[in-house]
């Protein structure tokens, strides 16, 4: 009898404990909101953090996701939450999201026309400068910790304005040829068009649910879009972002891909798509309003790009984080294998002149190093070793000096100076202890740099380029990239294109 009690009693505590337990573990629903939503969209479309949905993670398995979300993901933003998730949460989490949306996401033709928003149709504001600069000098700072981007003077290193940006601006800003407009996309689809000479937004319009990044043709006539969901890349009228034609990305075998990149290629007139399903890299030619596609098969799927100044060739990552490929654009053969094992950042990747040759420089995502390599025979003639993985490297054809930050790791506080003749470190900063320090960007002269100190309490700082001393620090909320007008309109060889 009081055996049986003591079960019953045993039984029931077990009970009330389970009970408690489940209480206070919240419903998977509750744990996404609180805990993903924020980067990855309330409906996980996407939003500074990719679309949670199926047949965006075909090449994650469940397993694999429910790690990520206990241990998070090298280089990149995704943190870790073993510390606030059990395994059981974590596995929950991962299984949620892996089942398909009660109603399939759609972004179409019909969506992004009725996403059309024209404040200020071309032509309907001033020609001149609301304000007194050198326009071709200006910066515009993305600030993603309030989701805001400062205007400033490149010359006296002062803010002309502030303004809302849409949420999580992802891949750079693009400016059209004559540095009046530039172009922002986020990663939630929306591209704005913002007029620098009267400080106003023009144009915007919706042209996916998770898109990568944008590229300004270089006539300045067209916009391209690359998106993650749906699988398209979405071609644009420059002039007020009106919708001109929506590009299935699927390959002759009948896979569908999601688009990694899109880049202008000024001397070919074209645009260059980095694909993440594919072992392709599709150029786009726009001829009388129409956008042609010519494929080039690259034999193994490619992860980032990098090009030649001449846009003869394209430098591309593979996905294994091992090696890299030369391709020549006009063949569309590969040329060269490049033995680069820490998994370059080429989007970050440099050129300048040293001792008569064109040689290239990137950062690693896994390993402390800079790889810089020779362009007329594609060797790399040395491998600079830092004090951790990079993300950014920045230069300035009137510089002596190669910045290069080591953004992931212990020592991301600092960053590296490199003599670009020397090939050697010949400084290290530490600009603001225990904040990560990243992202260099001259002024058109190559005489003044802009670097982040990327925190919410963060700031731009101002160096002069040559002494290196430190000029002035604007305080910015989490600023993560600068953008010169010229530097970008003129494809600088020390910035990203």
């Amino acid at each position: 009898m009081l055996g049986g009690l003591l079960a019953a009693a045993g039984a029931l505590t077990l009970a009330l404990t389970q009970a408690q337990a489940q209480a206070a573990e919240p419903g998977t629903a509750e744990l996404y909101a609180e805990h993903c939503a924020s980067c990855h969209g309330t409906d996980r479309l996407g939003a500074m953090g990719p679309a949670l949905l199926p047949e965006n993670l075909a090449r994650l398995k469940q397993a694999d996701a429910a790690r990520v979300i206990l241990n998070g993901r090298p280089a990149t933003q995704m943190p870790a939450f073993a510390e606030t998730l059990s395994a059981e949460s974590a596995q929950a989490l991962a299984q949620f999201i892996y089942q398909p949306p009660a109603e399939p996401p759609r972004w179409a033709e019909p969506e992004i026309l009725a996403s059309h928003l024209l404040p200020h149709p071309a032509g309907s504001l001033p020609d001149e400068p609301v304000f007194e600069a050198d326009m071709l000098n200006l910066f515009l700072v993305v600030e993603i910790g309030d989701h805001h981007v400062t205007v400033l003077d490149g010359d006296t290193m002062t803010p002309v304005t502030r303004f809302a940006s849409r949420y999580a601006l992802h891949g750079g800003p693009k400016y059209s040829p004559d540095g009046r407009y530039v172009y922002f996309g986020s990663r939630d689809g929306w591209i704005t068009k913002y007029d620098l000479y009267n400080l106003r937004v023009v144009a915007e319009v919706r042209a996916g649910i998770n898109m990568r990044n944008i590229a300004v043709s270089a006539d300045g006539n067209y916009v391209l879009a690359a998106n993650y969901l749906p699988h398209s890349l979405v071609l644009f009228d420059a002039t007020n972002l009106g919708l001109m034609k929506v590009i299935d990305v699927t390959g002759e075998n009948g896979t569908s891909s999601r688009v990694s990149a899109v880049y202008t290629a000024p001397p070919r007139g074209s645009f260059i798509a980095a694909l993440k399903d594919l072992p392709e890299a599709w150029e786009i030619t726009v001829r009388q309003g129409r956008p042609e596609v010519r494929v080039m098969a690259t034999g193994t799927y490619l992860d980032d790009f990098f090009f030649d100044p001449g846009y003869q060739h394209l430098i591309g990552a593979a996905r294994d984080g091992k090696h890299g490929l030369v391709i020549d654009l006009d063949s569309g053969k590969t040329i060269a294998d490049l033995p680069l094992p820490g998994m370059p950042h080429l989007g970050s990747g440099i050129t300048w002149d040293y001792r008569g040759r064109r040689v290239m420089a990137t950062p690693h995502f896994r390993t402390g190093a800079v790889s810089i390599i020779d362009m007329d025979n594609w060797e790399v003639i040395k491998t600079l070793q830092t004090e951790g993985p990079g993300f950014f490297m920045r230069s300035h054809e009137n510089s002596r000096y190669a910045w290069v930050d080591v953004f992931f790791g212990p020592n991301s506080d600092k960053v590296h100076v490199i003599d670009k003749q020397t090939l050697e470190i010949v400084k290290t900063l530490q600009p603001a202890p225990g904040k990560v320090s990243a992202h260099v960007e001259f002024d058109r002269y190559g005489e003044k740099l802009l670097l982040s100190v990327w925190d919410d309490d963060g700031a731009v700082i101002a160096y002069d380029a040559n002494t290196l001393e430190e000029l002035k620090r604007l305080p910015m909320n989490k600023p993560s990239g600068k953008y010169n007008v010229w530097n970008k309109i003129r494809y600088e060889e020390g910035t990203s294109h």
